[in-house]
């Protein structure tokens, strides 16, 4: 079968692609591997019943998925605002982030990723420019001056300008197009989990550079909170080992109660952390996207958002591109790659960073990095960088 472009992959970063080139001329493949599942409505499940997968959404790809058509068709009651940010060192260093110092509605938007995966698969369905194959599993890959087949397990070939690889950190595209990944593990887990408050959030996310790790608390909507606790194995293992219980009162203790006593929503799961550095993402007639180009580490909440703007990004190159235009032409992936590696250099060494500075137990480096936050709270013109940073860019 003859297409213009494969995508390989139906996580969030593949499906906003096929969305994104839902009024181009293109005819568009999409392989994923897991079935389809039914959908259950969100409006009609439990009040408790959440998704222990939580994304943290800045505006600008909030504005990207209305401009696919998707945002309006979330369900605004499994929406949460962030409008402030408090950020605590492991000394007496401290930082905010105000939406209202800002002028805008809010800093990210906080949503479940089940949510969002699902209105993202019904928006291809309506798509008459996308054929779904589903389940379905790549086989073999074969790259040619003039096109590119991709081979399913079930003997059945796909023909296209271009194959973009959409398939997660383990990627079967990148590693087929001969384009190496260099994973740096943290030795460490992130445990989620979500939670009811004894007071009300107000919209507030909180984060804690803690000597057993980084807490952060993500407010949902009601009275309700997800957390992520990036810390070692061992203490993870600890921490998965707790009753549910016993879990929330050590969630609430480490976050001094501020939201008084926790009730467990969702049980704790937990996810291994690394640094995934892809240095060319890129080969001929093949794109990589998403978690299939880069990882960094949670403590930024910016890993989805920097897999929208690779989507955005191609799929602008691709929908733009004239009829005439060979849309697997090494010079149009070229500018894909080269206007998309300066953001994430800079998000993973900046991510990375303070990951090993706040790590670090070596003597004086308390005092100098809790002082760098109280430099940088008092000092107006650096945190609004900061924050314009978070807000624009991504």
């Amino acid at each position: 079968m003859q297409f213009d472009v494969l995508i390989v992959g139906g996580g969030l970063a593949g499906l906003s692609l096929a969305c994104a080139l839902r009024d181009s001329r293109l005819k568009i493949a999409l392989i994923e591997g897991r079935p389809a599942t039914p959908r259950s409505s969100a409006s009609a499940a439990s009040a408790d019943d959440w998704d222990a997968r939580i994304y943290a959404l800045s505006p600008a790809n909030a504005a990207f998925l209305d401009r696919i058509g998707a945002w309006k068709h979330l369900e605004r009651t499994r929406l949460a605002r962030v409008r402030e940010m408090e950020i605590f060192g492991d000394g007496d260093g401290r930082l905010d982030f105000s939406a209202a110092d800002a002028g805008i509605n809010e800093l990210c938007w906080i949503l479940e990723s089940s949510q969002l995966s699902g209105e993202l698969w019904e928006n291809v369905k309506r798509q008459a420019n996308v054929s779904v194959f589903r389940p379905a599993h790549p086989a073999a890959l074969h790259c040619t001056d003039e096109g590119v087949e991709l081979t399913l397990t079930d003997g059945e070939t796909l023909s296209a300008r271009l194959v973009v690889g959409a398939d997660g950190r383990d990627s079967w595209v990148r590693q087929r197009a001969g384009l190496s990944a260099e994973e740096t593990p943290y030795g460490e887990l992130g445990v989620v989990a979500n939670y009811a408050c004894e007071r009300p959030h107000r919209s507030v996310a909180r984060q804690w550079f803690r000597a057993d790790g980084v807490l952060a608390w993500l407010p949902l909507p009601g009275n309700r909170i997800s957390i992520v606790w990036s810390t070692d194995v061992a203490h993870a293992n600890t921490l998965l080992a707790l009753p549910d219980d016993e879990l929330a009162l050590r969630v609430a203790g480490a976050g001094n109660k501020v939201l008084g006593q926790l009730r467990t929503i969702t049980s704790a799961q937990a996810f291994p952390l690394s640094l995934l550095r892809v240095p060319t993402t890129i080969a001929p007639r093949v794109a990589l996207i998403g978690d299939a180009a880069h990882g960094v580490h949670p403590l930024s909440g910016h890993g989805i958002n920097l897999g929208f703007q690779d989507t955005a990004v191609l799929s602008e190159l691709l929908g733009s591109s004239a009829s005439w235009q060979d849309i697997g032409d090494d010079r149009l992936l070229r500018r894909y790659q080269r206007t998309r590696r300066e953001e994430i250099l800079l998000l993973q060494n900046v991510t990375d960073g303070l990951h090993r500075l706040f790590a670090a137990r070596t003597p004086g480096v308390t005092t100098l990095r809790n002082a760098g936050l109280k430099l940088t709270q008092r000092t107006p013109r650096v945190k609004n960088l900061l924050m314009r940073y978070a807000l624009g860019a991504l």
